[in-house]
């Protein structure tokens, strides 16, 4: 399946990177989240890639134009003979990179790509600034089985604030952690059908206008994960996934055999 990464975030609470770099390009370890994220999709065989650029496109069309293997894979140098390569990435991925809009909505995006999605019924979809290891074959195989227009990634979210009740004088009933409440949130891995574009209207952001049609329609499904979810939306997140790498304990990893499914 073709899947849709959305690349025109600026990540704000990343100013330390993003002033140089778009957010999807904030590197964990030698390469970008961008990276990590697409890994993710190749190893469930999934490796046709459109992206969806926006703030600073250049940085990451030159990534790919210039990729290095080495970076990451093992190889021998043969001198005056080149470079002999004991390991591979990115050798059988197709990406399509496309200019969708400094500022465009994720849904305007989307649209700008339906042609480069041609008519292939269902795709992928990701915020490319999350990181998972949900097994995604399970994931598809229960969306191809509904009759459901979308599918996301619902997660419990990594919060660390406290949530209160007050009664009509504001003094506090309670206080919740987080952790006890129980809701769940759009973790930004979607599964979608083609007829997700008559649910979206001009520059319409994806959630919450089409999903809400969705919803209103019973076409819309998730899939719950109490597995690892992690979101790289301030310097913080960067640290921890960080950390996870180089300790190689990263469970996003699913390549290393880690989490999640095997195809």
């Amino acid at each position: 399946m073709k899947v849709v990464l959305f690349c025109g975030g600026m990540g704000m609470r990343l100013r330390e990177h993003v002033d140089a770099v778009p957010k999807p390009m904030v590197p964990i370890g030698y390469r970008p989240i961008l990276w990590h994220v697409m890994k993710y999709y190749a190893h469930y065989g999934h490796k046709e890639f459109i992206l969806c650029l926006g703030y600073r496109g250049d940085v990451i069309k030159e990534y790919f134009k210039h990729y290095d293997e080495t970076l990451t894979n093992d190889f021998v140098v043969r001198v005056g003979q080149g470079i002999e390569m004991l390991g591979r990435d990115t050798h059988d991925w197709h990406i399509t990179l496309v200019d969708t809009g400094v500022k465009a909505s994720v849904g305007r995006r989307l649209t700008a790509v339906r042609s480069f999605i041609g008519c292939d019924e269902i795709f992928l979809a990701n915020y490319s600034d999350g990181l998972t290891d949900a097994p995604l074959d399970e994931m598809i195989r229960r969306f191809e089985a509904s009759n459901c227009v979308a599918s996301f990634l619902a997660v419990r979210p990594n919060l660390s604030y406290h949530f209160v009740n007050l009664d009509g004088d504001e003094r506090i009933v309670s206080i919740l952690d987080a952790s006890e409440v129980g809701f769940r949130i759009n973790g930004g891995f979607f599964v979608m059908r083609r007829e997700v574009f008559d649910f979206i209207q001009p520059d319409e952001d994806l959630v919450p206008g089409p999903f809400r049609r969705m919803l209103e329609a019973n076409r819309l499904l998730s899939f719950r994960h109490d597995g690892f979810w992690a979101s790289m939306d301030t310097f913080k997140d960067r640290q921890m996934l960080e950390a996870l790498h180089e300790r190689d304990e990263a469970p996003w990893e699913v390549w290393k055999g880690r989490g999640g499914s095997r195809p």
